[in-house]
This record gives C-alpha cells, sequence and structure tokens, in this order.
C-alpha cells in the first residue's frame, strides 16, 4: 500500500511538472526550433536559450517577436513569458528577429552568424517591399545574394537558367520593365561573374554595405496625428526619430537625432519628444492605441542605448569578441590561401586554355583569312589587269571619240560654209529675181507702147491704102505708089506673132528651170540644216540665232512680201531693148535671145 501511495504521489508531482511547463516554437530566418519551457520563464530566460542554441553573442540587436491583433510586440525581457501577451496556443510561436539595426554593418557586426541573420531579414524585406529598393540596386544585391548562395560562378555548372527558381528581385522591379525572366538573367550572372573570389560571408557583408544607404533600411513606421489631427508618420530608427508625410515614407519632414533629444515620454495615446535645446518646441503627437505608445518609447529606449553605446569605448566582452572574431577571419584568410591560390590556379588554368583555344581559333581564322586574301589579291590583280585593259580600250575610244569630234567640228564648219554660201546664192537669185521683176515691167510698159504705135500704124496703113485705092485705081499690080516709102521696120510686123510665141516659150522654159534650181537649193538648204541640227549647242545661240529660227517655223522672210509676176503674162520677161532690137532686124533675134540666156545663167 505504501508502495502504491508512493506511485501516486510520483504521478501527481509528473503531472505538476508538466502543468508547469509549455512548449515555444522559435522561428527564425532559417530554421524553426522549439523548445520546452518552465512556467516561471521570464523573457530573458527563453531568449538567452535560444541566442546559445544559435551560437549567437551579439545579442542586444535581437528580440523575440510575436504578433498580437493587428500589430506587433516585442517579448519584454524582465517579465513573465505567460504573464504577456503572447499567443496561448501550444506551442506558443515567437519570432526571433533583427530589433535594432547597427549604423554601420561592416564595424558593428562581429559574428557571423549575425550578420548571417541580418542579411536574411533585409533581404526578406527587400524582396517583400517594406524597404523600398531602386532597380539598379535591387540587381547589384541579387548578384550578391546569388554569390552568397552559389559561391563562384562557374559557367559550366551556373549554366543559363540556374536562377528560375529563385525569387530574387521585387515584383514591383519586375512589372516596371518589359524584359523577361531570362534577360533579368543575364543581367544578375553578369555582375554575380564579376564577384568572383570572395567567401560567401563577404557577399553578405557586400550585400548589407548596399542595403544599408537604402532610404528605408532600419525604419520602424507607425501611423500617429498631431496637435492639429493631420495624419503622419512616425520613423525610429538608429540615427534618430524623423517624420514623415503618410504617402512619402522616403524622405522626412523633420528629424529628431538621437544627440537632441532630452526626454521622451507618454501618457495614455499622448507621446511627448523634449529635445535638448530647451528653446526647441516639444513635438507632441497621438497613436491610435496605448500599446502602440509602449511599443514605439520600447525601440526608442533601445535605438538610444545603442546610440550612445557606440560612442563609448567598446566592454571587455565585446573587446575580446571583436579580437577572436578578428583571429577567426585570419585563420580562415590564411586556410583559404591555399584554396584561392588553387582556385587561382584553375582560374588562371582555365584563362590560358580558353586564351589557347582562341589563339587555336585566331590561328585557324588567320590561314582561312590568309587564303581567302590570297585569292582576293588573285582576283584583283585579274580585276587591274582587265581594268587596264579596259582603261586603255577607254582612252583609245577617247581618242577616236576626240578625233570624231574633231572631224564632227570640221564637218559642222565645211556646213555652216555650206549652207551660208547657200543662203548668199539665194540671196543673189532673190535679187535677180528682184531685178528681172522690174525689167519685165519696164518690157510690159515697152511692149505697150509698141502695140499702141502698131495700132496707130495699121490704122494710119489702112487710111493710106484705102486713099490709094480710092485715087489710083488703074495702077498695076505689084506696083508700089509713088508717094509711099516704107522702111524695112514697117515691113517687120508680118512676122511678129511666130517670132513671139517661140521666145515666149523660151522665157517660160528657162522660168521654170529657174524654179527647179530655186526649189532644189531651198531643199538642200533645209537637207544640211537637219545635218547640223544635232550638233547644234544651242546655249551658244545669239539672240540673232534665235530671231532667225523664229522666222524660219513661221515661213516669214525679208522676200515674202515681194509681189509675185504671173507666168501667163509672157511678155513681162522681155528686156525693152529686145524688143526694139526685134523690129530691125530678125537675124539679131537668135543673137540677143543667146544674151539674155547667158544673163540669165
Amino acid at each position: 500500500m505504501a508502495s502504491a501511495l508512493a506511485a501516486k504521489l510520483g504521478f501527481n508531482s509528473l503531472m505538476r511538472k508538466q502543468a508547469r511547463s509549455f512548449n515555444v516554437r522559435i522561428c527564425t530566418m532559417e530554421s524553426d526550433m522549439e523548445f520546452s519551457c518552465e512556467f516561471k520563464w521570464k523573457g530573458k530566460d527563453l531568449f538567452d536559450m535560444v541566442c546559445r542554441a544559435l551560437g549567437l553573442r551579439e545579442t542586444w540587436f535581437f528580440g523575440l517577436q510575436y504578433n498580437i491583433k493587428d500589430t506587433v510586440a516585442w517579448l519584454k525581457m524582465e517579465k513573465r513569458v505567460l504573464d504577456q501577451e503572447v499567443p496561448k496556443e501550444e506551442p506558443i510561436t515567437l519570432y526571433f528577429l533583427a530589433k535594432f539595426h547597427p549604423e554601420n554593418a561592416e564595424e558593428e557586426l562581429v559574428q557571423d552568424i549575425t550578420q548571417h541573420l541580418f542579411f536574411l531579414q533585409v533581404k526578406k524585406n527587400i524582396l517583400e517591399e517594406e524597404i523600398h529598393c531602386p532597380p539598379e540596386a535591387s540587381v547589384l544585391l541579387a548578384s550578391y545574394a546569388v554569390h552568397a548562395k552559389y559561391g563562384d560562378y562557374d559557367p559550366n555548372v551556373h549554366k543559363p537558367g540556374f536562377l528560375a527558381e529563385e525569387e530574387l528581385l521585387p515584383k514591383r522591379v519586375i512589372n516596371l520593365y518589359q524584359m523577361t525572366a531570362e534577360m533579368w538573367e543575364e543581367r544578375i550572372t553578369a555582375c554575380y561573374a564579376e564577384h568572383r573570389g570572395r567567401t560567401r560571408d563577404e557577399a553578405e557583408m557586400e550585400y548589407l554595405k548596399i542595403a544599408q544607404d537604402l532610404d528605408m533600411y532600419g525604419v520602424n513606421y507607425f501611423l500617429i496625428r498631431n496637435k492639429k489631427g493631420t495624419d503622419l508618420l512616425l520613423g525610429v530608427d538608429a540615427l534618430g526619430l524623423h517624420i514623415y508625410e503618410p504617402d512619402n515614407r522616403l524622405t522626412p519632414k523633420c528629424s529628431f537625432p538621437w544627440n537632441e533629444i532630452r526626454n521622451i515620454s507618454y501618457s495614455d495615446k499622448e507621446f511627448t519628444i523634449k529635445p535638448l535645446d530647451k528653446k526647441t518646441n516639444v513635438f507632441k503627437f497621438n497613436s491610435s492605441r496605448l500599446r502602440v505608445n509602449k511599443l514605439i518609447l520600447q525601440l526608442c529606449i533601445g535605438n538610444h542605448d545603442l546610440f550612445m553605446r557606440r560612442r563609448r569605448v567598446d566592454s571587455v566582452d565585446v573587446q575580446q569578441m571583436k579580437a577572436q572574431a578578428r583571429e577567426e577571419r585570419a585563420r580562415k584568410q590564411v586556410e583559404r590561401q591555399p584554396e584561392r591560390a588553387r582556385d587561382e590556379l584553375e582560374r588562371r588554368l582555365m584563362q590560358l586554355q580558353d586564351e589557347a583555344h582562341m589563339a587555336n581559333d585566331a590561328l585557324l581564322r588567320s590561314e582561312q583569312t590568309a587564303d581567302l586574301l590570297a585569292e582576293k589579291a588573285q582576283i584583283a590583280e585579274e580585276e587591274a589587269k582587265l581594268l587596264a585593259q579596259k582603261a586603255a580600250e577607254a582612252e583609245m575610244e577617247m581618242q577616236r571619240i576626240k578625233v570624231t569630234a574633231i572631224r564632227g567640228q570640221e564637218e559642222r564648219r565645211l556646213m555652216e560654209q555650206k549652207m551660208l554660201e547657200a543662203e548668199m546664192l539665194a540671196l543673189k537669185m532673190a535679187e535677180e529675181s528682184e531685178r528681172r521683176a522690174k525689167e519685165a515691167e519696164l518690157l510690159k510698159q515697152d511692149l505697150q507702147e509698141a502695140r499702141e504705135s502698131e495700132r496707130r500704124a495699121k490704122h494710119k496703113l489702112l487710111e493710106i491704102t484705102s486713099k490709094a485705092m480710092y485715087t489710083s485705081p488703074g495702077l498695076p499690080a505689084g506696083s508700089m505708089p509713088p508717094d509711099l516709102s516704107f522702111s524695112r521696120e514697117n515691113l517687120s510686123f508680118d512676122f511678129k506673132d511666130t517670132d513671139m510665141k517661140r521666145l515666149s516659150m523660151e522665157i517660160e522654159k528657162e522660168k521654170v528651170e529657174y524654179m527647179e534650181k530655186s526649189k532644189h537649193l531651198q531643199e538642200q538648204l533645209n537637207e544640211l540644216k537637219t545635218e547640223i541640227e544635232s550638233l547644234k549647242m544651242k546655249e551658244r545661240e545669239t539672240p540673232l540665232d534665235i530671231i532667225h529660227n523664229q522666222n524660219t517655223e513661221q515661213g516669214t522672210s525679208k522676200h515674202s512680201n515681194f509681189k509675185k509676176v504671173e507666168t501667163a503674162d509672157l511678155s513681162s520677161l522681155i528686156r525693152p531693148h529686145f524688143f526694139k532690137m526685134f523690129f530691125y532686124d530678125r537675124s539679131l533675134v537668135a543673137e540677143q535671145k543667146s544674151d539674155y540666156i547667158y544673163c540669165s545663167k
């Protein structure tokens, strides 16, 4: 019975022990851990356990965060865990995060684990756009993130598409450009290849050094209102307090550095910031909830303490930690020397191989180029010969053209001379025609006078004959009256009609021949003009040449208005002296006719 009682007491003790413990899940940026905590544990007990599990000594940057309603809170170190407003469901979920950020990551972050946890958290904040990052910085940060994960770039290993499943850029940046995932990967890989030779820790530190210069890095924002009821944002970071407009989280309207703040306090929902300079106005604002004021005050105190701590001499523990970190880095550097030397040799070998391959390719290309150049040289030589031959032919053709041009100029000159002579001959013939027309007019007048004289002579002869017949009817036949004495001139009327007809026919024939000659001459002139027209240089025509061409086209000339003699009036072509000679001696007709024909020629 005693043993049964003892067993019962042991079971109850065990149940009490189990009832006085609780389970906690700690979520870090890299993994989740679960701890069994005693009921009486304070926040510091749980926090120290987590730091020991992580091997973290720079504990002042971190804290345990939990969600409460629509905001977040940090676990208080001096208060029991279960007495705080943590979730009541087991396991209780807490987040191990950086609560405060360093001013200079390279100088303040000593341990590699500290640096790694900051790297993971800042990277997450950038990808989730809690920290605004411009596109160019996003690509550079992504290249360092890839180096921190994959190490040195190796084109044989890191082939196109190896980043297809990685989340490296904020969605805002991706949507900002019309670029495919392959194009983004190409640019990130190009930057990644330039980081060769760095360790993963160095790549993470380079990431943080770039990220800490972003405007929203390490800033906690809270919605507040000033006395006028205007909505504003309060930003708390490692340097001080900042006031922002709600739609602009990058540029503060005003700032209060920690070294210029004398006191920070809150009463209920009203928060008061008292500057060190008493002449400066006190800044007061209201928050939506009392819990938010508590959180703001907690962050202000922690950041202010770290701000002052950075400006004092490090404690012995921190100095020892930094010394150990330096020794550890030196040891790693020594250990990495052979590896780096090997990597450098491998890189150099690959470079030499690439150069040898490129040289071989260049040699092959040079040989091909030499063959091609030789072929081109041969072709060029043949073309040169052909061109020389063509040049000689061109020179001969030029000489021929020059000779032809000279000959053409000579021919044109001769044609122009012939044309000028023909025009002069036509002018002479026209003048001769005019002269003959005048002579014909005079002959016509003489002919009319002669006919009138003949008519009067005939009339007188008739009168005389009539008188003789009436006065001497008894005269014998064939005898002449004694008082009549006619000369040879009076007797020539018996032959007038026959000789005139013959002479008129000869004159008509000569006129026809003259017209035919004139027509032939005109045709010859036109033919000459047509032949030389193609050689004419119109730009060298004188005003007179232009007027002449216009007259030729219009068919006008200085002789065009002359009155022409009718061919039916044959007597108009007879010279006056010719008619006079005809009455004296018929034998002179042929002689005078011959003289007329000679003049026609």
